[in-house]
């Protein structure tokens, strides 16, 4: 039997990348998608689970029993939003998800996607969320994984659900390529993300608590 998985976030750029290598793996029965909106997906191993708010008591009338792992791709960007906004969207968030899915699957593993150089002690305040974010995955109880990627390129089709960073990307593309040629370390793409995270939920073992972006290509198989 293939694993189930629980994905969060993936109507989103990142999220859009993931769902595409998962649903490409053989070694993965079915994907249940949590999501804000109606999403339509051909697939037949996909399951839409709406809730048009990620509250307690939402997510408590959703069954989410029976998932090997969350993939946790949800998120703001943090532009525009105050610091109490982007705490609620990103940490509050993540904990009532982390809630939810703890309680039906104990012994389930968790990955998050933060960001680069995330830090709860960092003087930038979207790096000192993000880093406040992975605490609540080590208070958690559960196996878990925070993936930091720098700055991440769309590949294979994948686009963000935002117009305008939309176009940025289309423009920027030539250059992302050569970028993310010229300093691995710092660029990565949607593709290996989904391989990263595929790959931590199917190996044997223990796995990272933090796989930096340097490290996204290594994990990705």
């Amino acid at each position: 039997m293939g694993k189930r998985i629980l994905l969060v976030g993936a109507t989103g750029l990142v999220g859009q990348g993931v769902l595409r290598v998962l649903l490409d793996s053989d070694q993965v029965e079915a994907v249940s998608v949590l999501v804000r909106r109606p999403l339509a997906s051909p697939d037949p191993r996909v399951q839409v689970l709406l809730a048009p708010e990620f509250s307690a008591v939402a997510l408590a009338a959703i069954d989410l029993r029976d998932h090997d792992a969350c993939l946790y791709c949800a998120g703001p960007m943090p532009l525009g939003l105050s610091e109490a906004a982007y705490r609620e969207a990103t940490v509050a968030t993540l904990e009532r998800v982390l809630a939810a899915y703890a309680g039906a699957n104990p012994g389930g593993f968790v990955a998050y996607i933060s960001g680069m150089g995330a830090d709860a002690g960092s003087a930038l305040m979207p790096l000192r969320v993000k880093g406040e974010t992975e605490q609540v995955l080590a208070r958690s109880g559960l196996a878990h994984t925070s993936v930091r990627p720098g700055v991440v390129r769309p590949v294979h089709g994948t686009v963000s659900p935002h117009r305008l960073r939309r176009g940025l990307y289309a423009l920027g593309d030539p250059l992302l390529a050569l970028l993310a040629g010229a300093c691995p370390r710092v660029f990565t793409t949607t593709e290996a993300i989904g391989r990263c995270l595929l790959r931590l939920v199917i190996a044997p073992g223990p796995r990272p608590a933090v796989v930096e972006n340097a490290d996204i290509a290594a994990h990705a198989g």
